[in-house]
């Protein structure tokens, strides 16, 4: 990439987590739908596989102020993500994954990992390391703990261009 592409990629990023920084995700990533939970406090383990544009199970149910261990594993063929929010949320995010694809951070099964770690200024960064989400690779597995701490309408989605559209979602019903 020449040096004056990656600067309009760096500016783009930038601009887009200088963005997130500002709130444009309705109050942060997850931060309607709970917080990051401790380990030492999940009442269960729930394990989520991630299919090309599926998950399993569908939905998951759960009671307000309940912490959750999820187990999830990606056994598609193609780059997903696990995030817990709400619809407003999913669909704020899918701006920032969507710029992740055309700036060749997610390619198609892969992650360029050097683009994720590229420093865009004030701290911003591609990282994808929001508590409420994990963004895995073919064959990939990784643990997130969650606590939800209220009702409301929450929903785990990949928000990966088309991904969400084709159905990859799914229900967080509270008991």
């Amino acid at each position: 990439m020449n040096a004056s592409k990656l600067l309009v990629v760096a500016a783009a990023m930038s601009m887009s987590a200088t963005a997130f920084a500002a709130g444009a995700h309705g109050g942060g990533h997850g931060a309607s739908s709970g917080e990051p939970g401790k380990a030492s406090e999940a009442g269960r383990t729930i394990t989520v596989e991630m299919y090309d544009n599926y998950y399993e199970p569908e939905t998951i149910e759960v009671k307000p102020g309940e912490t959750v261990r999820f187990v999830v594993e990606n056994k598609g063929n193609l780059v997903h993500e696990f995030n817990i929010g709400t619809p407003a949320m999913h669909e704020n995010h899918q701006k920032e994954m969507k710029m992740m694809v055309e700036h060749g951070v997610i390619q198609g099964g892969k992650l360029n990992k050097q683009m994720m770690d590229m420093d865009m200024g004030n701290g911003h960064s591609m990282k994808h390391d929001d508590p409420n989400s994990v963004l895995l690779e073919p064959g990939q597995s990784q643990e997130l703990v969650w606590k939800f701490t209220g009702k409301g309408s929450i929903e785990f989605a990949c928000n990966v261009p088309g991904h969400y559209q084709a159905g990859m979602y799914g229900d967080v019903n509270f008991k």
